[in-house]
């Protein structure tokens, strides 16, 4: 039994839509961050962290989006979320470390500093219609972060057309549909 704790508009987003990718019954958990719920007893006593998203796997926590992603695509092999190969695993690892890494981090530096990682990151696409090769839990993470990204800095499209043409992508996958229609209503 799965159980996923969330935050509409948060982290927790990419791990979402690699449980809609799945296909696997989950149980979803919609926490208001505002109103303090990831700080409740017995949320802390689950996560003491006091983060989303958590994952409850037959009970058990597991933590972090990365960790929760890689444990999705292992776990559920048809949902062809992790290439069978060790290089394209590692190449599915790399980015995730980088959105991890540089991506996420950005937005706290400022708008231009995002934007200067978004470039970057937009220019290592380039030629390529997912990041890893095929599609993978790094086009999710990839794909929430810059969602964000367009969001709060409102970039040019000229200016990512390579993330641009990705994010159009990534919109017509009825999981990523699915999630960002649950998530506006804020519920499970």
């Amino acid at each position: 039994m799965l159980t996923f704790f969330y935050s509409p508009g948060s982290s927790s987003m990419a791990p979402h839509i690699a449980l809609h990718e799945i296909g696997a019954p989950f149980e979803a958990k919609c926490l208001s961050l505002s109103k303090k719920d990831q700080k409740d007893p017995a949320y802390l006593a689950m996560n003491p962290e006091g983060k989303v998203p958590l994952l409850l796997v037959d009970g058990r926590p597991m933590t972090e989006v990365a960790g929760i992603m890689f444990y999705l695509a292992k776990a559920h092999p048809q949902a062809k979320l992790l290439p069978e190969d060790a290089e394209g695993q590692g190449h599915v690892v790399s980015w995730m470390s980088y959105a991890a890494s540089s991506l996420h981090p950005a937005r706290k530096a400022g708008v231009d500093v995002a934007k200067e990682v978004f470039g970057r990151t937009d220019k290592r696409l380039a030629g390529r219609e997912w990041f890893a090769g095929s599609y993978s839990i790094a086009d999710i993470h990839v794909f929430r972060l810059f969602w964000k990204f367009t969001d709060y800095a409102s970039p040019a499209r000229a200016d990512y057309p390579n993330l641009f043409a990705h994010y159009d992508r990534m919109m017509a996958r009825p999981a990523v549909q699915k999630t960002i229609e649950i998530e506006s209503q804020g519920i499970a």
